[in-house]
């Protein structure tokens, strides 16, 4: 295993060249090598790729937290700009927080706006359908309103 060590110091260029001089040799140590790039995640480039950050709030959080495991807890040597970065990027996330927060209000304005609107249609076409037919069963929104048989009195239900 040292000499997978030795190509992981000098990193995926090194594995590209071996996997390639391995299919030039012989086609199936390339297609090995391929194989153990990829199942061994050495490439990094499978499961990167999506429908966007947006749609993944716990995903986008999880990787949020891995890069600050890996690179927030270094220090520039400098405690005044580490401060300075950490209280930044809270601010970010505050603000990122907010924003969606916000698109999430106004989907919900839109959806409540659309909903009120068919309401309204629906109401103004049973209404003048009441008013120009006479004829038909709508009911109307005060109750319900049964016809009378010909030439009797209206009945309400009991």
């Amino acid at each position: 295993m040292a000499v997978v060590a030795k190509l992981d110091e000098y990193g995926k260029a090194a594995w590209i060249g071996v996997m390639v001089l391995g299919f030039i040799v012989f086609w199936p140590i390339g297609l090995a090598l391929l194989a153990f790039l990829l199942w061994s995640g050495r490439m990094g480039c499978w499961g990167k790729r999506g429908p966007g950050r947006w749609y993944f709030k716990d995903e986008t959080s999880k990787r949020r937290e891995s890069w600050r495991s890996r690179h927030g807890a270094q220090s520039s040597g400098n405690s005044a700009f580490d401060e300075y970065r950490e209280e930044t990027l809270r601010r970010l996330e505050d603000e990122q927080k907010e924003f969606i927060d916000f698109l999430e209000r106004l989907r919900h304005a839109k959806d409540k706006a659309e909903f009120d609107e068919f309401m309204a249609d629906r109401k103004r076409r049973q209404d003048q359908a009441a008013t120009e037919g006479g004829d038909s069963d709508a009911e109307s929104p005060g109750g319900s309103y049964r016809r009378p048989p010909e030439g009797g009195a209206p009945s309400h239900p009991a």
